[in-house]
């Protein structure tokens, strides 16, 4: 069965101003409920994750300012986010939602979480609308309980995963692969296992060349027992923020290639969404939607 993770504070309205980015994680369950993609039996609600979970990832100081909303405003700009306590426990919802999806991908093949893909979030510090890690909290989990011993993370957002590169820098038994605008935020990139920079206005095409010439390859060398996929649709030529040129087609393409090459190999995959920042929230809706449709289609 395909699991999902989903949980109401998903859906936190942030002041006005803030809350377009965060309209998709009504409607995005509502959009796969209504064409039957899934049922309510395939949602589950991730619980908060706990202080020692946190801490296996994120600096103790800096759970402790975001605990007691004492971050400065330096730190707040740079997350982008008005704080509030209800904002960090939608982050602690979002990244044991990613940890269960992990344990689940391990039972069925596959589990995606609704929210997710915050990948500029340091150990010590956030950055660009991201509090925790969730794929770095959830990777450290697993690495700690001994449910996996070779991890490959897959970061197709168009921003490159600079917090969780800098936050596995040391760590062997994590791969970091992101494949991103080179041009595009942030401006300081940090060092991934693996970065492919890509040109402005990058089209389907070469996009999809080089990622069927690299991922397949990669899971043979690397040879992971999991794979953590950020699945990011801020590659489309609608999004705002993206910069590069993608179609809906060539976005679901790209999932596609991911998904069959982690079913082919046996590899549970744990999917996180990423950002999606298109005018139309209907463009951001149905390419997330294609992920799902996709996962249904490939593993079930």
């Amino acid at each position: 069965m395909l699991k999902i993770a989903f949980h109401p504070i998903y859906k936190y309205e942030l002041p006005e101003g803030h809350r377009f980015p965060m309209v998709k994680y009504e409607l995005l369950p509502e959009q796969l409920l209504y064409e039957g993609t899934v049922n309510q039996d395939n949602f589950f609600q991730p619980e908060p994750i706990s202080e020692e979970t946190i801490l296996l990832t994120h600096t103790e100081l800096y759970w402790e300012k975001l605990k007691y909303q004492a971050l400065d405003k330096k730190e707040i700009r740079a997350i982008g986010f008005p704080m509030s306590e209800t904002l960090v426990q939608r982050g602690r919802h979002i990244a044991n939602g990613t940890i269960q999806c992990a344990l689940y991908a391990q039972e069925f093949g596959i589990a995606l979480n609704i929210a997710g893909g915050t990948h500029h979030a340091f150990a010590d510090r956030g950055e660009g609308f991201c509090l925790f890690n969730d794929i770095a909290i959830a990777a450290n989990y697993l690495l700690h309980h001994k449910k996996a011993n070779k991890i490959l993370i897959v970061d197709l957002d168009v921003h490159q995963g600079n917090g969780t590169a800098r936050i596995f820098k040391n760590e062997d038994r994590v791969f970091t692969f992101s494949m991103h605008g080179e041009k595009n935020y942030p401006v300081r990139k940090e060092q991934s296992d693996l970065d492919i920079g890509l040109p402005d206005q990058t089209e389907d095409t070469p996009y999809l060349k080089i990622l069927r010439n690299t991922l397949p390859a990669l899971i043979e060398s690397v040879e992971p027992d999991l794979v953590f996929y950020l699945s990011g649709v801020d590659v489309l030529a609608t999004d705002k923020l993206g910069r590069l040129n993608m179609s809906m087609a060539g976005c679901k393409e790209r999932d596609r290639i991911v998904l069959e090459a982690c079913k082919q190999n046996n590899i549970p995959l744990s999917v996180s969404m990423g950002g999606g920042y298109s005018e139309r929230i209907a463009h951001i809706v149905e390419a997330h939607a294609n992920t799902y449709r996709l996962a249904q289609e490939i593993f079930f």
